[in-house]
């Protein structure tokens, strides 16, 4: 298999193939998310294709974008680890993924679009009552 340049070459091929395999959408805290919100009868899009960074859920009407992050990925401050193996490399990419979300959130400020965001290891019941929050105070704020 040809390597993008720039990748470290694996000293694992086990970690490798299951770092390969990470869904990057529809992920179980996603869908448990969703399943949470729709019970309420909240509805919205998923992975909105025309908004900045494919919000995990979009509730268009009221411009909230919902994204759930992976611990591991998006460096959460309780839970987030940093590989042994190919260390530097690693700090590297997690910090481009840390200011790409920094990048799309603005982007979506820009266009008046309230961003959150909730952490893998949240409950969906407490994910879903912040996220119902937000999205009721701007139902009732665009109702005036």
């Amino acid at each position: 298999m040809d390597r993008k340049p720039g990748l470290p070459v694996p000293l694992d091929s086990a970690t490798s193939a299951r770092l390969q395999r990470q869904p990057r959408a529809s992920t179980k805290p996603e869908v448990a998310l969703r399943r949470e919100l729709h019970r309420r009868g909240l509805r919205f899009r998923v992975n909105h294709p025309g908004l900045p960074g494919r919000p995990d859920v979009a509730f268009t009407r009221v411009k909230v974008a919902v994204f759930v992050d992976g611990c591991f990925w998006h460096r959460c401050p309780t839970h987030g680890t940093l590989p042994r193996n190919n260390r530097e490399w690693w700090l590297a990419k997690l910090d481009r993924n840390v200011a790409r979300d920094r990048a799309k959130d603005a982007a979506l400020a820009d266009l008046g679009w309230t961003v959150l965001h909730v952490w893998e290891h949240e409950m969906p019941e407490t994910a879903a009552d912040h996220v119902e929050l937000e999205v009721r105070h701007r139902v009732h704020i665009t109702a005036r």
